[in-house]
């Protein structure tokens, strides 16, 4: 029995609303399937850029309305921009709700990228980019993109480059949008205590005034990965190194074996394989982590950590041993049970965060064209063989296939 209902307005944006009766707070946003993959080369930034600017002014509100229009009723507006997607969502109390739906509806639809606002908001991103780039932690994740999807709009940087930023102009924004904006691929997630028929009357207030758009951009599949080793130097105390690889897209059915076997060799619980063999016992690195990120055709790979020189070497002798014990043996009945078990604890505790779960509810629709109910998820889960682990670490873990990237302290040889 689904957990959630879906309404299609005729303009060909969906709502997807979730009741929760535990709260008086309502989390709810606009989730549109463009994100920096859709750039054309000269484009780059455009759409982390045009997150941005929708708080600039629209056909109705100046800068400071925008801002000031959840703010002054204690809610909360935010924004963020992925390889595939640009959300735009609010949190209020439930008696605000027409407000938010207002607002994020005028961000989304009817921003006037004011040619003034778009020269001041340039130094804020290049202040954005420096900022990354003086964090390695940060910048070795975008540099690894790079490595894996060469040459490929995927391996952009979302926040784009100095030259590009420099140049943009309302005209490039307008552009991107009718390139872009298609109101089919767009959803609005509501999580919330009231019902569906006020939820969708208030919606209706805002929605259905929405012209319907057509952008028919098509996005470029990436294949051709080529292992690769890149080494650059800079002024930092530690060695940071980054492992990666391409990986299984959205709908592979291999996707959530290898979910949990990334969740095994380095997710957030502190008993992960690489924690326990990197860190607790020989203290080599703070963190370490593996990640698992799936898109439309294909997906990453990637584990980071960050270490003394003299120690690097040896921290990745200590990963890929732990990689290739998946591959040599397979879980007994014991291991994966339990490795299915601190799983399904973990996306349980994820289900208490009604912001995560409004998004990834938009996304999941957009992406699979359907949102699994927890138990459901739970039952996946609890399908997944040690066979079917094993199989996806023999061939995701292949050290013949992983990229390396190492920044190194400039004064080591």
């Amino acid at each position: 029995m689904q957990d959630h209902e879906i309404h299609t307005f005729p303009n060909g944006i969906r709502l997807v609303y979730k009741q929760v009766f535990s709260t008086k707070i309502t989390h709810c946003g606009y989730v549109l399937d463009i994100g920096s993959r859709d750039e054309n080369p000269h484009q780059l930034g455009l759409a982390h850029f045009w997150e941005h600017m929708v708080f600039k002014g629209t056909k109705k509100r100046k800068a400071f309305h925008i801002l000031n229009r959840l703010d002054s009723v204690g809610g909360e507006l935010n924004a963020y921009t992925t390889k595939e997607k640009i959300c735009f969502y609010a949190s209020v109390l439930d008696s605000h709700l027409d407000k938010a739906i207002d607002l994020l509806t005028d961000i989304t639809f009817d921003s006037i990228f004011p040619e003034n606002q778009i020269e001041r908001e340039k130094n804020v991103i290049l202040e954005e980019m420096a900022m990354y780039l003086d964090n390695p932690e940060d910048s070795i994740q975008d540099d690894l993109d790079d490595l894996v999807f060469s040459n490929h709009s995927l391996g952009n940087n979302i926040l784009g480059t100095k030259e590009s930023i420099s140049g943009f102009g309302r005209i490039d924004f307008r552009r991107f949008l009718k390139q872009n904006l298609n109101t089919s691929k767009i959803v609005f997630s509501v999580v919330t205590s009231l019902p569906l028929s006020k939820v969708i009357k208030i919606c209706e207030r805002f929605i259905l005034d929405i012209p319907e758009f057509k952008g028919l951009n098509q996005r470029k599949s990436f294949s051709g990965y080529l292992p690769q080793t890149r080494i650059s130097r800079r002024s930092i105390l530690q060695s940071h190194c980054g492992i990666g690889r391409t990986a299984y897209d959205l709908k592979h059915g291999k996707k959530l074996p290898f979910i949990l076997l990334t969740n095994m060799l380095g997710g957030p619980g502190m008993n992960s394989k690489l924690n326990l063999a990197v860190r607790e016992k020989f203290g080599f690195v703070y963190s370490i982590d593996a990640n698992f990120s799936s898109f439309t055709d294909t997906g990453l790979f990637s584990i980071f950590f960050a270490t003394d020189q003299k120690h690097l070497s040896r921290c990745v002798g200590l990963v890929l041993k732990e990689m290739d014990k998946f591959r040599s043996k397979k879980l007994s009945e014991i291991q994966i049970h339990k490795a299915k078990e601190q799983f399904i604890g973990q996306i349980a505790l994820a289900e208490e965060n009604n912001t995560s779960l409004m998004l990834a509810m938009g996304k999941s629709l957009l992406d699979l064209e359907k949102i699994d109910t927890f138990q459901e998820i739970l039952q996946k889960i609890r399908n997944i063989t040690s066979e079917e682990v094993h199989q996806t670490a023999s061939e995701m873990f292949d050290e013949n296939q992983l990229s390396f990237i190492y920044y190194k302290p400039t004064a080591t040889e």
